[in-house]
Order: C-alpha cells, then sequence, then structure tokens
C-alpha cells in the first residue's frame, strides 16, 4: 500500500512541475500585446518544425532563468492546435520554463499585420514592447548570442 501512495505522489509530482502550453485566440494575444506596465514584453514566434526558431530558444530560456523582474518573455507557438500533445512534449523535453502559449490560428493573413505592419509572416519573429513607454521593436529572423539584451536595453535606455 505504502509504495502505490508513494507512486502516485512521484506521478503527481511530476505531472505538476511539466508545464502545459495554453491553447489560445488571437484576441487574448491581442490582450498580451496591449498590457501596461513596467515590463519589456518579449513575444517569440516560433514552431517546433521551425529549426531556426528551436535555435534560438536557449537564449529566450537563458533570459527567463536570469528571472529579471523588469522582462516577461513569453513564446508563442504557431504549431497546429491539434498538436497540442506535440508541443507539450516538446517543452517537457527541453525543459522549457519561458510561458509557452499555442495560437490557434490559422489563417495567418487575418493577424499577423495587427501584430506588426511590417511582418511578412517568416518565423522566428520576436516583438519587443517596452510596456511603460508603449515603444515596440520587431525582429523578423533568427536572433544571435547578446541581441535579445541589447534590444531590451535599447527600450529601456529610451
Amino acid at each position: 500500500m505504502s509504495k502505490m501512495v508513494f507512486v502516485f505522489l512521484l506521478f503527481v509530482a511530476a505531472s505538476s512541475s511539466a508545464q502545459q502550453v495554453e491553447v489560445i485566440k488571437f484576441e487574448k494575444l491581442l490582450s498580451l500585446l496591449e498590457e501596461k506596465g513596467e515590463k519589456v514584453q518579449v513575444i517569440n514566434f516560433w514552431a517546433t518544425w521551425c529549426a531556426p526558431c528551436v535555435k534560438e530558444l536557449p537564449l529566450f530560456e537563458a533570459l527567463t532563468a536570469r528571472n529579471d523582474a523588469s522582462v516577461k518573455v513569453t513564446l508563442v507557438s504557431l504549431d497546429f492546435a491539434d498538436e497540442i500533445k506535440k508541443v507539450n512534449s516538446f517543452i517537457s523535453r527541453r525543459k522549457i520554463r519561458s510561458e509557452v502559449l499555442l495560437l490557434d490560428e490559422i489563417d495567418y493573413n487575418s493577424w499577423i499585420d495587427r501584430v506588426e505592419e511590417s511582418w511578412g509572416g517568416a518565423i522566428p519573429a520576436t516583438l519587443f514592447i517596452n510596456q511603460k513607454t508603449g515603444q515596440r521593436k520587431f525582429v523578423d529572423r533568427e536572433l544571435k548570442d547578446g541581441e535579445l539584451e541589447e534590444v531590451i536595453a535599447s527600450l529601456i535606455n529610451q
């Protein structure tokens, strides 16, 4: 009996530590983009099947691991919503700690311009927003080591 309880508690602990990706619609993402506050939001658009996206994920994870209260990292997956198990598995295997949302909007043309007018739709793409000033910076390519910090610093110091 005590072995069963131990195994159950182990299962519960393992399940609770694994992040579950939230599936959202564009309106919820839009409210995230319009949030006001004291932070710099870093919103990365990516997919599990995109090699450059996966390659830059450790940069966002390092930023999250610093636990900087002035920066909030959100990873927005553009995988199909019916592939949520695949995305959850990917997040679990890679031990992703940043907030991950899966955008359930397959008609990209209906919302891409609302995120950033200059965005052609390619990923990876990252939107930086200074919540206090409203200033934004958009990068529609793979970020290299040190670039996240440079963009954040430029938004804070303006």
